[in-house]
């Protein structure tokens, strides 16, 4: 059956998948992060030694926010591209590095595996480039739009790895306890 469908309706149909997928992949990381108690404010995380590349912490928020964004466009134009070769083979890698990315902040914040984090962060990034490769092979736009996290990856890759060589402890440290004074 042939499909014949006009500019406009072909630009509602990708609307229609970033509309569902934008908010959903955003709300998934938002709730990866907040259920692990990521970033700043963590006790766990504040007694750590940082890397002097460390950002402040508020860069973090908007920094994943733009980058679920770009990357749940980039997952709705593959998901748009009807009879695309490789299509389902491109998704499937990308549900799975969203949901290793997903489990990163519980990893590293929650269960303080620095060691295992930076295991998963490289897996992570190799899974995202392969993903990118094939995004590039349905939509060129996909892919440029996959960049910017891969880059991010890198970046924190980076810090995953001075946060566990600054702290060989990291995975036993205590948390400081809260003290009160009379």
């Amino acid at each position: 059956m042939n499909e014949i469908a006009s500019k406009g309706q072909l630009r509602l149909s990708y609307l229609r998948w970033a509309l569902f997928i934008v908010p959903t992949v955003v709300f998934l990381g938002f709730l990866s992060g907040r259920l692990a108690n990521s970033g700043y404010g963590n006790p766990w995380f504040d007694a750590l030694t940082k890397p002097a590349a460390m950002p402040p912490g508020w860069a973090f928020g908007v920094a994943w926010t733009i980058l679920y964004v770009l990357m749940a466009l980039a997952l709705a134009m593959v998901l748009d591209a009807r009879r695309a070769k490789g299509r389902w083979t491109a998704v499937a890698l990308f549900v799975v590095q969203l949901g290793g990315n997903l489990a990163w902040s519980p990893l590293f914040f929650a269960a303080h595996k620095v060691d295992a984090a930076l295991y998963l962060i490289v897996a992570i990034l190799v899974l995202a480039t392969v993903t990118t490769v094939l995004f590039g092979r349905i939509r060129k736009a996909a892919a440029w739009l996959m960049v910017p996290y891969l880059c991010w990856l890198g970046f924190a890759a980076g810090l995953n790895y001075d946060i566990g060589r600054l702290n060989p402890d990291a995975e036993t440290l205590a948390a400081p306890s809260l003290s009160t004074q009379i």
